[in-house]
């Protein structure tokens, strides 16, 4: 389902928000995107249920790879399973692209979004100071 560039904006804030006081006040890359292109640029869907976003997901498909830009959900709505349909849903996109194989990264201070990715099968490529690289064959 296409998104709603205001509702992911708001999910996307709440949900980085809850991160910021682990990494000292840092702001991730995601909280700086400007959601409007992104959405209007980029495949992007939500999870909603009763007219509010609970959840999104954007992804990128280039002829190299395809990959998650940006997934988030609501912080009220985690641990229902929504990352891990969203997550499902971003690998059906990317086979029904003809691709073999999902990238993502994410910041190296968010070790629980490192250990719920390799809780589904997701691989660390890389690293560096600021970011986790993953991969995943589908």
């Amino acid at each position: 389902m296409p998104g709603d560039s205001d509702g992911l904006k708001n999910c996307m804030e709440s949900a980085y928000a809850t991160y910021q006081e682990r990494m000292g006040g840092k702001r991730l890359p995601p909280m700086d995107v400007d959601y409007s292109s992104e959405i209007q640029n980029y495949p992007t869907w939500v999870v909603e249920s009763n007219g509010s976003i609970l959840g999104g997901l954007i992804m990128v498909f280039e002829k190299d790879g395809a990959s998650i830009a940006n997934i988030a959900v609501d912080p009220k709505c985690q641990g229902q399973g929504i990352g891990s349909a969203l997550m499902s849903f971003a690998e059906s996109k990317a086979r029904e692209n003809n691709f073999s194989e999902l990238h993502l990264a994410t910041h190296v201070l968010l070790s629980k979004n490192i250990s719920f990715y390799q809780h589904l099968g997701w691989e660390e490529t890389e690293r560096d100071e600021t970011r986790v690289l993953m991969k995943k064959e589908i």
